[in-house]
């Protein structure tokens, strides 16, 4: 996230003051912006060039924030696997500083029992970061997802693969897909409120590869009921998604039907 131009010089100060922390496990700056109900923050790691990471969570996620102009007061944001402690200040909604991590060693050893002996320093760190509790492994555990592979779990966390999620699938009939799929899924927004569209739309057994199909290529509800209105009734699911390909829509139809009528 680049910071907006007022506040260079709020984050050019704060990046040359020497951070107040002491002996830290993690240190870095931090950019913010308060945008509703959601604080979209972007972490950068001190002596990693290049290391940065964005996310967003909501406001009540972090205590002791406060967004209002000329805030200074610390914030916390306590995960299972550590706390992540921010120093700054806000303006305008926008927010710089400095910030530190420290590791939870009673969440380091529950991972060691659940099949994770090896961290390195920097895992809890991510694991704390995408919010990957003991509690989510346990639960992934016993809908049939056991010894996950840690990078896979990164993923899961990254793009928010949970339980109810995997439940409101399996829910709508798509049981035990591998976890790669179910990122897959969530990487190009099939969720079970898309699921259920579709079906209402006469599709009431469409495939995984067709809902993926139909995600990747912009078949949407409004899309199906264009093309009916314009004359593909009985379109199928790969009757939809290559007219999307080829870039057939109302429009084009119009216009090829105008053109014939000349």
């Amino acid at each position: 996230m680049t910071p907006k131009p007022f506040l260079l010089p709020l984050v050019a100060a704060l990046l040359m003051a020497a951070p107040v922390f002491a002996a830290p496990t993690h240190t870095g700056t931090w950019t913010a912006s308060a945008k509703e109900s959601q604080l979209q923050l972007s972490l950068r790691m001190k002596g990693e060039p290049g290391s940065q990471m964005g996310f967003s969570e909501p406001l009540t996620a972090f205590q002791g924030l406060s967004t209002a102009d000329g805030s200074t007061a610390p914030f916390r944001m306590t995960r299972e696997a550590g706390t992540f402690t921010f120093e700054g200040r806000f303006s305008g909604g926008e927010g710089a500083g400095h910030f530190q991590f420290e590791p939870n060693e009673s969440y380091a050893k529950a991972m060691a029992g659940l099949g994770y002996p090896k961290l390195s320093s920097e895992d809890p760190f991510k694991l704390a970061l995408f919010d990957i509790s003991t509690s989510r492994i346990k639960e992934l555990a016993a809908l049939g997802y056991k010894d996950i592979p840690l990078k896979t779990l990164f993923e899961v966390g990254i793009f928010d693969v949970t339980p109810e999620y995997i439940q409101a699938l399996a829910a709508l009939g798509y049981t035990k897909l591998p976890l790669k799929d179910l990122v897959a899924f969530r990487i190009h927004g099939v969720s079970p409120e898309f699921v259920r569209e579709i079906r209402g739309m006469g599709f009431p057994s469409i495939s995984q590869d067709d809902l993926m199909a139909f995600r990747i290529h912009g078949v949407t509800p409004a899309f199906i009921r264009e093309m009916r209105e314009a004359g593909y009734t009985n379109a199928t699911a790969d009757d939809l998604v290559k007219l999307r390909i080829h870039g057939i829509d109302r429009e084009f139809v119009r216009s090829f039907s105008g053109s014939k009528g000349k």
